[in-house]
């Protein structure tokens, strides 16, 4: 027996998939298909989390460069030498919090690998078509329906 995906919820090998307390032979298994399911609560604050992720990573370069030309503009004013000191402190310190910025861009990767939609897994076994999976996780429900995918071809190859 190969065992192609395995977590708390699914478990698919070369004999079975075993999800939700349902038990799918491979070998019965026809036809494999997907479609998007309706959108959940939690897929549309992730996307509107997305949304206010990049404004808030996208306001201080554009309130940087408002403070950066008001400084040169004051500058012809005030002399330059001052303006040039502010911009290097400015500097230093934006070089400094750029490691930072490590834990927001995790935050918005991980939300655009999870997905925004929910995906829904079917087979249709014995004549009857069954939903297997619902999940809002792209990146589960792909290695899901993959595995999914590979066992019913392994099965095919021995026909």
């Amino acid at each position: 027996m190969a065992l192609y995906y395995r977590d708390d919820v699914v478990q698919v090998s070369s004999e079975s998939i075993r999800a939700g307390g349902h038990v799918i032979p491979i070998s019965e298994v026809t036809y494999v298909w997907h479609q998007k399911g309706h959108t959940t609560l939690a897929v549309r604050g992730r996307v509107l989390g997305r949304g206010v992720l990049v404004l808030l990573l996208s306001l201080p370069p554009l309130v940087g460069l408002v403070c950066v030309l008001s400084l040169v503009w004051s500058a012809q004013d005030r002399g330059w030498v001052p303006a040039l000191m502010v911009l290097a402190a400015c500097l230093v310190i934006a070089l400094a919090l750029v490691p930072f910025l490590e834990i927001p861009l995790g935050w918005l990767d991980r939300s655009y690998e999870r997905g925004n939609r929910v995906q829904e897994l079917w087979v249709q076994y014995r004549g009857q078509e069954a939903m297997v999976l619902r999940t809002p996780d792209a990146l589960r429900f792909g290695q899901i329906y993959r595995a999914v995918q590979r066992a019913v071809e392994q099965q095919g190859d021995h026909w």
